[in-house]
């Protein structure tokens, strides 16, 4: 399933979703005007490693000094992208699903909203994957967790979603944000139970994705606007 418009107009200009986006893309220019040698010292430098965090929060006494460095990227790393796919295809459902869950909960909230479910998706990442020393970017942690807070949010709404059939022949239908969305969470749980049994070298960071989802869903209940001042949303078919 490949969710291209979701029916659901917030009526809310997504200031915060629109600087997220920008922000995003221009830390991936930034990346790609570096040489080979300099990408890779950033990525290191901003990317997260998780058996760093693993072994600072065991009280390694030798890494006391560089506390600062190993938990900052924590919060860089979400802005960071390993290819041009990786960017689109999250900065695409940001744009979908990030307009109507920032109207919910107003533009600050969103803001730190969406750094604390990347946050979270972090510290599942690395509670998952402690002895891994591999660089860990995207923002797919916190977009996850704007999922989240869509599908309680918005579990009704429409969303036309590109479903591939044979033979290159696609077919457009409107499914609920419960079907698209519930369908993306259960692939993750899927490829992260699958990812447990065996050796991580790199891939796909399936627990930040759950964890982002999971955080996104229950802080919504504390983020989101007290119900009379909600907009009241009537779904478009």
């Amino acid at each position: 399933m490949i969710p291209f418009r979701d029916r659901n107009p917030s009526g809310a200009f997504p200031y915060v979703t629109i600087a997220l986006i920008a922000i995003n893309v221009l830390v991936f220019i930034h990346e790609l005007g570096q040489d080979g040698r300099q990408l890779q010292s950033f990525v290191d430098a901003h990317g997260l490693r998780p058996a760093f965090v693993s072994e600072l929060a065991r009280g390694n006494p030798s890494l006391a000094h560089y506390a600062a460095p190993i938990l900052l990227p924590l919060l860089t790393s979400m802005f960071l992208h390993a290819g041009w796919l990786h960017l689109i295809g999250n900065m695409w459902y940001l744009w979908i699903f990030g307009d109507n869950v920032e109207d919910r909960l107003g533009h600050f909230r969103y803001a730190a909203f969406y750094v604390l479910c990347g946050l979270g998706a972090s510290v599942v990442h690395v509670a998952f994957n402690p002895d891994s020393r591999v660089p860990t970017v995207g923002a797919s942690g916190a977009i996850a967790g704007v999922l989240g807070a869509y599908l309680v949010a918005f579990p009704r709404a429409q969303v036309d979603t590109l479903i591939p059939l044979p033979f290159f022949l696609p077919l457009v239908i409107s499914l609920p944000a419960i079907v698209v969305l519930g369908f993306w969470f259960a692939l993750q749980l899927v490829s992260g139970l699958d990812a447990v049994t065996m050796v991580q070298t790199g891939g796909v960071a399936w627990w930040a994705h759950i964890g982002g989802f999971v955080f996104g869903a229950l802080l919504l209940f504390v983020f989101q606007k007290p119900p009379e001042r909600r907009r009241v949303y009537a779904y478009r078919r």
